[in-house]
């Protein structure tokens, strides 16, 4: 209660409100997603999930991860929004995801409910991997290093971690440190005593029992307690005024970077919210393929230049000729992909909703 969140606070044109600068802006995307004319339902469309971001106060993060993904678009930047943020008509109209919703079947409250107020929506975009890092240095350049900070990831102690920080500790050999923890993903004390005893002799370093048993002891012990902290892959809070007033903050291991201390999880308890800067390898390649095909062509494509609904594209997919390709290339979607047969985009997209791990195991 004694800790006051207070999002940072983006400019916005002399005598406008927050709500009134991002329906400007909304507006504009819209005529320019729209060459002939708004549609009536996207324009009602509109009109809802404005007055929701103003009731909600989210007029702030909006505007911050259209400013993000604005610069990335000026660098000649590949970046494209996804997840939840793709039911949403303001994210489409800021240029934020690439979903046409006369297209779609949306579902806004994935999204951003009033039900749910203290949950803030998660808006996911992704840029080229490659360079990721010129937006990431954009963001500290703008906000600065006291206002902005990437959130950890608490690494916690598995089976093979715990083997071997313990054994380290107790001063057992390396060699049987090594062949020990190799061969465990998981913990059973009775299976390891038997199997410690078994590697003893190959690796020319015998234990005592006593040894053997505070090895197994402590480990097991120390399994699920915190390790160290890493960086989440881009998971930044930005605030108005100094970040170290609400959360401890340090330099991360690369250069100029800052993380906060805290995971993704004491963040959304502390109410505090989280744009996600995210890297994907498969944009750079599309990056590439592009420059390629329109240095071969002689003219500019860009990702949504692209024709939809190709027959041959669909006919590869049909056939499980998946490999690299995103989403679609794992051994269970390559399974899927020939009994459902996909022939339009919205297929695809039941079709990764369904090859999760919890609708399968539902």
């Amino acid at each position: 209660d004694e800790t006051q969140y207070n999002y940072l606070l983006e400019p916005v044109p002399a005598g406008l409100t927050p709500a009134q600068g991002l329906r400007r802006l909304t507006i504009a995307g819209a005529k320019t997603r729209y060459p002939k004319g708004v549609p009536v339902r996207v324009r009602r469309m509109l009109v809802k999930e404005l007055r929701l971001i103003a009731e909600c106060r989210y007029e702030m993060f909006f505007l911050t991860v259209h400013d993000i993904v604005r610069f990335a678009r000026s660098q000649h930047i590949l970046c494209q929004g996804r997840g939840s943020a793709a039911n949403s008509v303001v994210c489409y109209c800021l240029g934020i995801t690439a979903v046409n919703p006369m297209h779609s079947h949306l579902l806004l409250e994935r999204f951003i409910s009033r039900e749910r107020r203290n949950e803030p929506p998660d808006i996911d975009v992704d840029f080229e991997h490659e360079r990721r890092e010129e937006v990431i240095q954009y963001i500290y350049q703008k906000y600065g290093r006291d206002r902005a900070a990437i959130a950890a990831v608490v690494t916690t102690y598995q089976a093979r971690s715990a083997i071997r920080d313990v054994g380290k500790a107790l001063g057992v050999s390396d060699v049987l440190v090594d062949a020990f923890a190799k061969e465990h993903y998981w913990f059973d004390r009775t299976l390891m005593a038997q199997r410690l005893a078994e590697l003893e002799q190959p690796a020319h370093a015998p234990l005592t029992e006593r040894q053997a048993a505070q090895w197994l002891e402590l480990s097991d012990a120390l399994m699920s307690f915190p390790r160290h902290l890493s960086q989440h892959v881009g998971g930044f809070v930005l605030t108005q005024t100094q970040l170290t007033r609400l959360v401890p903050v340090e330099n991360a291991a690369m250069a100029d970077r800052s993380i906060i201390q805290w995971d993704k999880d004491d963040l959304e308890d502390m109410g505090l919210m989280k744009v996600d800067v995210l890297a994907l390898g498969m944009l750079t390649a599309i990056r590439r393929c592009l420059d390629f095909r329109n240095a071969l062509r002689g003219n500019t494509w860009e990702l949504a230049d692209i024709p939809i609904e190709d027959a041959a594209t669909y006919d590869m997919i049909c056939k499980a000729d998946t490999v690299g390709v995103f989403q679609i290339e794992s051994r269970a979607q390559q399974s899927m992909l020939p009994r459902l047969k996909p022939r339009v985009f919205y297929d695809l997209v039941v079709e990764v909703a369904i090859v999760r791990p919890g609708p399968i195991q539902g």
